[in-house]
């Protein structure tokens, strides 16, 4: 079993959100990204989706979007982004999920043979630039969800399970400084972390480095060219 990550796939949800707006690179951006994904991924590999999946207002939007991606290869599991507006009820969601091989996490966890995937959305960091006096209070509250999501983690993990953490938002500043979510990564024994949230503007953010023995991958999709990262 493989495992891919890519984010902030920013899928229409029958809204009228051309991204090329963003830079002529976006133009038919799913389709490169599917042609990615159907050359690397196996139908028992995994693909982890860390958030700004659609920009459906409504479940029912989105599922035009998540049934597309029900006809891709392999095992998918999302965590909520700050533009998933449509993300609201995780027992409907799981209830409606177009396909059995969709996972959607919200603070819990879900364990794939010997790898146990989490997540939750997380927040802006201290030191970030975006961070301001009033994302104190919801930046702690995100880093308790970080304490359910490990507490959940306990219940189902094996000795020599990888144990793979999904947060949409970079879980440091750009210097890559200690935050709540680092240290909880780093007390829980975490493997490898996916995030994604940054685009054009992720200066000083590696697609991929190595703080406190936890590997961190950054995979906002053009950022890796619409393609689709390997975890190791």
């Amino acid at each position: 079993m493989k495992i891919f990550a890519v984010s902030d796939l920013h899928l229409p949800g029958n809204q009228d959100k051309p991204m090329d707006i963003f830079g002529g690179n976006w133009a038919g951006h799913m389709e490169k990204i599917k042609q990615n994904w159907e050359s690397k991924v196996g139908e028992e590999d995994v693909v982890l989706i860390a958030g700004d999946i659609s920009w459906a207002m409504t479940l029912q939007d989105a599922l035009t979007d998540l049934r597309d991606m029900a006809k891709l290869p392999g095992k998918k599991i999302f965590i909520r982004g700050n533009h998933d507006f449509w993300w609201s009820g995780i027992t409907a969601l799981r209830r409606n999920a177009p396909d059995q091989r969709f996972y959607f996490l919200q603070n819990d966890c879900v364990r794939i043979e010997n790898v146990v995937i989490c997540g939750s959305r997380g927040w802006a960091c201290p030191g970030s630039a975006d961070y301001k006096e009033s994302d104190e209070k919801i930046y702690k509250r995100e880093a308790e969800r970080f304490r359910l999501v490990f507490n959940s983690v306990e219940k189902v993990r094996k000795e020599g399970d990888r144990v793979i953490c999904m947060i949409h938002y970079p879980p440091f500043n750009s210097k890559k400084e200690q935050s709540l979510f680092t240290e909880l990564f780093e007390k829980n024994g975490v493997d490898a972390v996916v995030y994604g949230h940054l685009h054009q503007n992720a200066g000083s953010y590696p697609l991929k480095c190595d703080r406190g023995g936890i590997t961190y991958y950054l995979t906002s999709c053009d950022l890796l060219g619409f393609g689709l990262a390997e975890i190791g």
